[in-house]
């Protein structure tokens, strides 16, 4: 029997409550597991900046400590008894938006859930490691749990509902590409945000390449995703992959970095190296393997922590491409974008919803 969870259960009183402790990220752990939910607080007790105020088993035990202790973060499972994590979370979203970090286990049914999860809202997902792999437990889950306590949880409290790709979606526009090609570099709030850039993308939309900061086995399902509710076709990127217009290729999360190499004919090229800017695959590894292109490349750098992609899309600029920044209004954590408009790598930033038609514009310019 599916527990029964009204909307109005999930309503919390609007008044602020003060922190714990001052500076302290209070955070609630969701999750079925005992054993998962002992991991993952003696992970966050690490760390004297978080403070986990409670545990739940479940939608109905959550929503309790929701509003008893009112959570800065919240670490959620995806698969629950009664309610899932997913309809949990919408109806949080809908009543009280918390910044959550989905905990998923990298099955490939999993990895889809924490992909449609993010774009309901979550700020970012961890995957659950194996019993083989808890020495490395949750290598990232504290800086993940900070990081979200500060995200702008506003521009993802009502996400947009993009529609399946349709028939509608799939005819030829008037848009004709010219010869440039489109790089994107993303992380936290990235996977709402690159939705809704490319639904502006029409079925021969330019050439676009995406680095977006994932773990092994969730680009893939991304990629999916994208496939099935914007028009151009959207793939994983493979070794060797021939970039062409109506494809946008998306780097494989995991232990290699994705470069572009050729001059008339542009070729995804995988390569083993250390993390860069700490991130395999790196945003600046990509732009920089670019740079070469000049004018014919365009940059563009959206919501994340950290610094990823601003040298890249410096080199990029200085090399005369257009570079473009995702604005601090609209970014869940304008840390990326930040950086890089502090090192004068963006020639143009703006909001969100109005990044797709520029690109399109310098696109199709003679």
């Amino acid at each position: 029997m599916r527990t029964q969870l009204s909307p109005k259960q999930l309503t919390v009183d609007g008044s602020a409550e003060a922190s714990g402790r001052s500076g302290v990220t209070r955070v609630l752990v969701v999750d079925d597991s005992p054993t998962m939910r002992r991991l993952i607080t003696a992970e966050l007790d690490e760390d004297p900046q978080i403070q986990v105020v409670a545990q739940a088993a479940d939608a109905l035990s959550a929503r309790d400590a929701v509003v008893a202790h009112r959570p800065d973060v919240i670490t959620l499972d995806v698969e629950m008894p009664g309610m899932d994590g997913l309809e949990f979370l919408r109806r949080l979203m809908s009543r009280r938006p918390t910044p959550v970090v989905m905990v998923s286990s990298l099955t490939a049914q999993g990895s889809e859930k924490a992909i449609e999860a993010m774009s309901i809202g979550a700020v970012d997902c961890v995957g659950k490691p194996s019993m083989l792999e808890l020495d490395d437990a949750f290598a990232q889950l504290r800086q993940k749990v900070k990081t979200a306590a500060n995200a702008r949880i506003e521009a993802l409290s009502r996400p947009e509902v993009l529609p399946p790709k349709t028939g509608e979606l799939r005819h030829s526009t008037d848009f004709e590409p010219n010869d440039r090609v489109i790089f994107i570099g993303s992380s936290t709030g990235g996977v709402d945000a690159i939705a809704k850039l490319l639904s502006s993308f029409p079925p021969n939309c330019p050439p676009t390449v995406i680095v977006q900061h994932m773990p092994r086995g969730f680009t893939q399902n991304f990629a999916k995703r994208l496939m099935r509710i914007t028009a151009p076709d959207v793939f994983e990127a493979k070794d060797g992959d021939i970039l062409r217009p109506g494809l946008v290729m998306i780097a494989a999360g995991g232990e290699q970095h994705l470069e572009i190499t050729g001059r008339s004919r542009l070729v995804c090229s995988y390569r083993d190296a250390d993390p860069v800017s700490d991130h395999r695959p790196s945003v600046d590894v990509l732009f920089r393997s670019v740079a070469r292109l000049g004018s014919r490349a365009i940059g563009v750098i959206l919501t994340g922590m950290g610094h990823d992609g601003a040298e890249g899309l410096l080199e990029m600029r200085n090399s005369g491409a257009a570079t473009i920044g995702q604005n601090s209004q609209t970014s869940v954590v304008y840390g990326m974008p930040k950086i890089a408009a502090e090192m004068q790598a963006v020639e143009q930033e703006m909001a969100l919803d109005r990044i797709g038609s520029r690109l399109l514009e310098l696109c199709s310019e003679g």
